[in-house]
Order: structure tokens, then C-alpha cells, then sequence
């Protein structure tokens, strides 16, 4: 395996949850969303470069946020910015990374990781990253991470992993997909689960075996292209191959088939920042648990996040739980939890004023 590895960045999602603040033609991964003066998609190659080059960092996108991309990471070459024609979930995404890395460095070492979370731990997250990528070196695993649940959160994943005392990687036992909330709490009392981070290491020997095994549609579309990768031929095949391509999870694809899975366990400070509820979990809040961005006072009202703008005041009386983001052409007021149902939003706000404000 070789010494340095590549790492691959997931970032062609739309941000839905986080709407009207995330939109179609920037979503969240584009934005300052943590207010660090860098972008969650610039936050992730940086926090990468102090693990490898720059020049093995790839990232994956839709082909309409291409000038975003060369906006936020110049140092990234023609090559490294892998564009999707169409939305086809993460097992093509990664297939198409995967694939294109072994004609370049058949001994690579992979990271995949999303574009759009958040770590407040760094020492503590390359130490897990280096854990993982030492058992990848060794043994043909396919390895996620996994994060020590706080609490019964029934909007991420759940890993159950078998016990292993004295060794940090650990055998993945099953999966469960964001369960309700007595279940979620149950894990959490078990001790033996943890959320399920969506970060991966594994060689590109084991992932490519793992496709070949478990998914032949995606490994046979892929492979057929080996002679295409970084040639003018490229974005003519890729075109053709998501055209023919399924849309699926690299958990529904490989993950939940695959034998050889395991978890290193983390504690690094970590969110996945899927939704305005968890970004109001890591900011800054008032004695009352509300979060302000804008101008706002707040009467008997708590645990509200309150998005605005400097010049235009937000009074608020008897809240609790609620977003009220206010953009130009939207005003949202809502329950923080409710991001689920913000398709129903987009779609019947696009319904009722004529205009696409996605």
C-alpha cells in the first residue's frame, strides 16, 4: 500500500435540510456554514492536507458545482475534480473514484470522506484516521468510523459492533438506519452501538474486490472505463456510464453485504451538520440555548435558532425549539426538528410564488 493516501471528498449533495440558507445552485458544503471564514467543502481539504499531498485529494461532485470547486480549491488540478452528469447516491460516486485511482496508484490506500461534517477535534480525528489506515495496510477490511453516541439521536445510522477487548478495530455486527426513538435509546444504553459517521478507509484492492463481489452492475460499468480515466475520453464515458448507472448507497451496495466490515470507534468532536438542529447543537448560544445570528431579542423563549439579517430586527416571544431564518425571497419559521419535511417546503413554496427558490 502506498505510504501517503488518497483521499476522496463526497461533494455533490443539494443541502435540502439546510434550506433557505443552503440553495440548489450553492448548497451548504459551499458555505461558511461553522463561521470560520472557510467553507465546510475548504474546511475538509484542509483538514486532509496535514494527512497527505494535494495532489491525492479528489473530489466528487455534480458537474454544475465545477466552478465552485475551482473557486474554493484552486490547488486542485484538471484531474482531481471528478464531475457526476446525474445525482446516483455514494456507491457510484465512490465506484468512479475508486476506479480512476487504480489505474493512477494500484497500491493506494483510500479515505472517503463527505464534504459537509464538521470536527472540532483534530488531533484526536487523524489518530482514529491513522488507526484505520494501519489495519487497511495489513488486512483486507473495509472500514468505517463510528462515533460514540451522546445521546438517543434517531437522525443518524447506527453501527453495532461486536466486542473485541485490547483491539481498537472492531467487528461491524449490523447496521440500522435511523431508528425511533425508544430504539435509539436502547442502543444507547447498550454501549455496544455508535452513529455511523459515513467515513471510510480501506485499499483500493479491497473496495474494488468488494464491488467485483457484491455489486458486478457497478464494478463491470466502472472497470470498462480504465482506459478512459484521465484522457480527453473521460467525461464522454462518465456521461454514458451514470446514464446506465443505478442509484444506491455504498451502505445498501457493499457495506451491509460485505463479510470483511469493521469500526474504529472515535470521540473527536464530530457533526454531520445535516440539519439547522444540529448545527444549533455547536454554536455559540445565550443563557436560554438560542442561537442568534442578526439582530433579535428574545422574550421567555429558548432553544430557538434565529438566522437574520444586521439591519432588520427579529423579536420573538414564547418560543421554544423553533428556526426562523430570514433571506431575501424566504422567510421560514419552523420547528428546529422538522427538517425532514423540507422537500414539502421547497416544492409547495416553489408551487405557491411561481419562482424557484431552491
Amino acid at each position: 500500500m502506498s505510504k501517503n493516501p488518497h483521499v476522496v471528498i463526497m461533494a455533490g449533495g443539494s443541502g435540502t435540510r439546510f434550506w433557505p440558507y443552503s440553495r440548489e445552485d450553492k448548497p451548504k458544503q459551499f458555505l461558511d456554514v461553522v463561521g470560520t471564514g472557510r467553507s465546510l467543502l475548504q474546511m475538509t481539504f484542509d483538514r486532509f492536507t496535514e494527512m497527505t499531498d494535494a495532489d491525492k485529494i479528489w473530489v466528487v461532485t455534480n458537474e454544475k458545482y465545477n466552478a465552485l470547486v475551482k473557486e474554493q480549491l484552486p490547488e486542485l488540478g484538471y484531474d482531481q475534480i471528478l464531475l457526476e452528469p446525474e445525482k446516483r447516491n455514494t456507491a457510484p460516486c465512490i465506484a468512479y473514484a475508486a476506479y480512476k485511482i487504480l489505474k493512477q496508484d494500484p497500491a493506494a490506500s483510500m479515505i472517503v470522506t463527505p464534504s459537509d461534517h464538521a470536527i472540532f477535534k483534530e488531533r484526536e480525528f487523524r489518530k482514529v484516521i491513522k488507526t484505520a489506515l494501519k489495519d487497511a495496510s495489513k488486512e483486507d477490511h473495509l472500514i468505517t468510523i463510528g462515533i460514540r453516541p451522546n445521546r438517543p439521536e434517531t437522525g443518524y445510522g447506527y453501527i453495532q459492533y461486536l466486542s473485541q477487548p485490547g483491539s481498537s478495530v472492531k467487528k461491524v455486527k449490523t447496521f440500522t438506519e435511523k431508528p425511533q426513538a425508544d430504539l435509539a435509546k436502547k442502543f444507547l444504553e447498550s454501549g455496544d452501538f455508535l452513529w455511523n459517521s459515513g467515513i471510510f478507509i480501506w485499499s483500493v484492492d479491497a473496495i474494488i474486490r468488494a464491488f467485483e463481489t457484491h455489486d458486478e452492475e457497478i464494478a463491470s460499468l466502472f472497470a470498462s472505463g480504465l482506459n478512459e480515466y484521465f484522457t480527453k475520453g473521460e467525461d464522454k464515458f462518465i456521461k454514458k456510464t451514470y446514464s446506465h448507472c443505478k442509484s444506491i448507497s455504498i451502505d445498501y451496495a457493499i457495506m451491509e453485504k460485505a463479510e470483511n466490515v469493521y469500526v474504529v470507534p472515535g470521540d473527536f468532536g464530530w457533526s454531520d451538520l445535516g440539519s439547522w438542529n444540529a448545527l444549533h447543537e455547536i454554536r455559540e448560544k445565550d443563557g436560554d440555548d438560542n442561537v442568534v445570528e442578526g439582530s433579535a431579542i428574545m422574550y421567555k423563549s429558548k432553544n430557538n435558532f434565529i438566522k437574520g439579517k444586521k439591519d432588520k430586527l427579529i423579536l420573538a416571544h414564547d418560543m421554544e425549539g423553533y428556526l426562523v431564518a430570514d433571506f431575501d425571497d424566504v422567510l421560514l419559521i419552523c420547528k428546529k426538528e422538522d427538517s425532514t419535511l423540507f422537500k414539502d417546503f421547497i416544492a409547495d413554496a416553489k408551487a405557491f410564488s411561481g419562482k424557484k427558490l431552491t
